[in-house]
């Protein structure tokens, strides 16, 4: 038998890889882990983690204006973006410590650099190469920039958190859940903010009624949507960025941030040396097992092109190492009824089927609707709205989809996410008793079919 130095060798220290890692060093495994940039990956460096926290700073604004319909009497707030961008950066550099800690206690070897397959059980970082009976790679996603004169002046999510100076002016490009979320944030801080995108619609993939309601509730609150336009180019003006779409109009701004999807992160990787061909959005395909073509080296996460979610990372790491190390019977990593949520303003909480879904599935659904002004909005004056939708199958009553449009929608979401994953019906969800006065106990109270 082959004396490797590793049992297993994972490239990439995001959410999935750091989670296979530890996991199976706990298992007795002689593990190592190599990255070359983000400990803790995309989600807790560039992602998820500084998102939240700057979704968090974007509210503010509007909950001073809503105080003063409750008998709050405050001076004008300054919003000041050093503070948030460093203290940001703390936390950060906390939670990089926490994952540092983590991987030592486990027991797992730390390799930093860059590294790159060499044969299906080598793995070059530097100039030392590293032997293991199994690879994995975990080496997530990267930002994709569209290529036009002037590209290299945007930013991406990679950047656009530690700016020197805020904005004022902010043009985000795209119309995914990720340009969503930062039109909303940066809105939200005090940018004057635009939005294009090709589409006619934002969010696209997500429930149709959805897509259009946050879309217009954005638009009320103040970003400015350019749809159906593309950027031709992009000119530097002294400090500003003069943006010229398809329709022949020029914005002109501080800065533009491009978020038109994510690809595999394979550059550099060496999978040419080994025979894995990615795709050409540089996905690596896999079987049940996280196998790839080589029997010797698996994938997950985003590099694998399944949903790019934390959450699926961690579970795809744990269902790899029980299957990899553990004697007891395969397990088979579930998608279905995966819940998510979109920190735009208003917040977005989806998990099941849309209604379009369900309507190319199934025989015959009913779907429940309300939209209503919260109650926290009716002394402040705020005209925000709130939507909450039920699609049920109507054959067996099954609920397939539930989608929630309003304040932390996604907190209200992750529990009727149980539900459905439980395949409970809308008799269950009528047999609840709400919790009054609240907003969720609106999915327990609908009783009017909207539409079949």
């Amino acid at each position: 038998m082959p004396n490797y130095d590793f049992d297993l060798l994972v490239i990439g220290a995001g959410s999935g890889g750091v989670r296979a890692a530890r996991m199976a060093a706990n298992k007795g495994v002689k593990v190592g882990i190599i990255e070359d940039r983000y400990w803790g990956g995309t989600c807790v460096n560039v992602g998820c983690v500084p998102k939240k926290l700057y979704s968090y700073a974007s509210h503010f604004a509007e909950d001073f204006k809503d105080a003063a319909g409750y008998g709050w009497t405050l001076a004008e707030p300054e919003f000041d973006w050093v503070t948030l961008r460093d203290n940001q950066r703390q936390e950060i550099l906390r939670l990089n410590g926490i994952y540092q800690r983590l991987l030592e206690g486990s027991g797992v070897e730390r390799i930093d650099g860059r590294g790159k397959l060499v044969s299906a059980h080598e793995v070059q970082v530097g100039d030392k190469t590293y032997s293991a009976e199994r690879l994995l790679i975990a080496t997530g996603s990267w930002p994709y920039v569209p290529d036009f004169p002037g590209a290299e002046h945007c930013l991406t999510s990679n950047e656009v958190f530690n700016l020197p100076e805020f904005p004022k002016r902010f043009l985000v490009y795209g119309g995914g859940y990720i340009a969503t979320e930062f039109a909303s944030i940066f809105h939200g801080l005090g940018a004057e903010t635009y939005q294009v995108y090709r589409g006619d619609k934002i969010l696209r993939g997500f429930d149709e009624e959805v897509r259009g309601f946050v879309q217009d509730e954005m638009q009320q609150q103040g970003v400015n949507f350019y749809l159906g336009r593309e950027i031709l180019r992009i000119d530097k003006h002294l400090n500003a960025l003069a943006v010229t779409l398809s329709d022949g109009r020029t914005l002109e701004v501080d800065a533009v941030l491009c978020a038109t999807g994510r690809r595999g992160n394979v550059e550099s990787l060496g999978l040419e040396q080994v025979g894995i061909t990615p795709n050409s959005l540089g996905e690596i395909s896999i079987d049940a097992n996280f196998c790839t073509q080589v029997p010797s080296i698996y994938a997950l996460g985003d590099v694998t092109g399944g949903p790019q979610l934390t959450p699926v990372a961690l579970a795809e790491a744990m269902t790899l190492v029980h299957n990899l190390y553990s004697e007891e019977e395969n397990r088979v990593m579930d998608y279905s009824n995966i819940a998510t949520a979109v920190f735009c303003h208003p917040n977005i909480g989806t998990v099941g089927m849309s209604e379009e879904e369900a309507r190319e599935q199934y025989r015959k659904i009913r779907v429940y609707t309300t939209s209503f002004k919260p109650m926290r909005n009716t002394l402040s004056g705020n005209p925000g709205k709130s939507l909450m939708k039920l699609v049920v199958d109507d054959a067996s009553d099954r609920v397939l989809g539930c989608h929630v449009v309003g304040p932390d929608a996604g907190e209200l979401v992750q529990g009727i996410a149980i539900a459905l994953k439980a395949g409970l019906t809308k008799q269950d969800f009528d047999a609840t008793v709400g919790i009054h006065p609240t907003s969720a106990e609106e999915l327990v109270t609908l009783r009017s079919v909207t539409r079949n």
